[in-house]
């Protein structure tokens, strides 16, 4: 049985790694969205960002954590904001 403070603490990070997945998945959804907006696949996304296709296959599924430069990144090559990608 865990003290009750360690109950509160588990919860706490359950509920943070709940929010990081959904803004994940939110980010990726925007960015899956843009993407097909102008028709390309994800490979052809990769190589105008110069990132891995299998990173933005992550992304676009909520799988990974996007840095803030590689948000920069694809924002830029996709020409909109990249607040647009986090609302």
């Amino acid at each position: 049985m865990l003290p009750k403070g360690s109950r509160l603490i588990s919860s706490r990070i359950l509920l943070w790694r709940t929010a990081m997945q959904n803004i994940n998945k939110r980010v990726g959804t925007r960015i899956r969205k843009h993407r097909k907006t102008k028709g390309w696949t994800q490979e052809q996304l990769s190589l105008e960002a110069d990132l891995h296709r299998a990173y933005i296959g992550q992304i676009e599924r909520g799988e990974k954590n996007i840095g803030l430069k590689n948000l920069e990144k694809i924002a830029r090559t996709l020409k909109v904001k990249t607040v647009d990608l986090l609302k």
